[in-house]
């Protein structure tokens, strides 16, 4: 590896210490400070190479990381919503309530009580429309990524609805249609089938993917993108939005057949 790549591989592995630093210290006030100084950095280096890395910013990394534990206790514990809320930074449970709606879809009571899963996710409303995005899926060689997410995302987290959505059963062609005008990131994540249902959040995807920021303009034809699903990482974002259950649905529809 020459110095130019030792000098990557040494800000990656700077940032995912800040980003494990985040994970022990979800109650606590973290301030840019001293997440800059795990990582060994000036506050405005860090921040810069944090959001080349990553794609956001580390207070919405840190935010992101917030939601998705509280996510897990939710789903893994009986603690009551309040004392969640203070296990994860927030002062006010009205505060957190709101956040992980907006994030998730759904409100803490109501992710607890179905489980983590959807039945479907619902497109946002949409503005004037510009046109479609498709192109093709890849995946790693010799790997079996299972029922595939999509969705078109205004940032590099997924969370909340997408203006446009899909679920493919492998990987191969695609098209989102009647995409409306703006900026947006295609986002995707992948779980394999016979384990789809066995996880308590979406942040256990194995495989997942970005493109963007794509920009769709008033009445565009279609927009061609190559997408890549890879091993997720420690430094992609999590996944917010709550898990479809694509399985089930996928099973009713005939797209792939039972496992018994």
């Amino acid at each position: 590896m020459g110095s130019e790549g030792c000098a990557v591989a040494g800000i990656e592995k700077a940032v995912e210490r800040s980003i494990e630093e985040m994970k022990r210290r979800l109650s606590e006030s973290l301030s840019i400070d001293d997440m800059a100084r795990v990582a060994m950095y000036s506050k405005f280096h860090f921040s810069r190479e944090f959001h080349r890395i990553t794609g956001i910013s580390p207070r919405r990394f840190l935010s992101a990381l917030r939601i998705q534990e509280a996510k897990r206790l939710l789903l893994t514990t009986s603690m009551t919503v309040t004392e969640i809320s203070c296990t994860v930074g927030y002062s006010s449970v009205g505060t957190f309530s709101s956040r992980f709606a907006s994030s998730v879809g759904l409100s803490p009571s109501v992710y607890r009580r179905v489980g983590g899963f959807v039945r479907r996710v619902d497109a946002a409303k949409k503005g004037e429309t510009g046109g479609a995005v498709c192109g093709s899926v890849g995946a790693p060689v010799a790997s079996y990524p299972g029922l595939i997410f999509l969705g078109l995302f205004p940032t590099r987290i997924p969370e909340g609805k997408p203006v446009s959505c899909a679920v493919l059963t492998c990987p191969g062609p695609f098209e989102l249609r009647d995409v409306p005008v703006g900026t947006w990131y295609l986002l995707g994540h992948s779980v394999p089938a016979v384990a789809h249902e066995a996880l308590t959040d979406s942040s256990q995807a194995v495989h997942v993917g970005s493109v963007g920021p794509l920009e769709i303009a008033p009445r565009a034809a279609r927009v061609p993108v190559d997408f890549r699903l890879r091993g997720a990482s420690p430094l992609d974002p999590p996944v917010l939005l709550a898990l479809q259950r694509v399985r089930s649905a996928a099973f009713e529809e005939g797209l792939v057949p039972a496992v018994r």
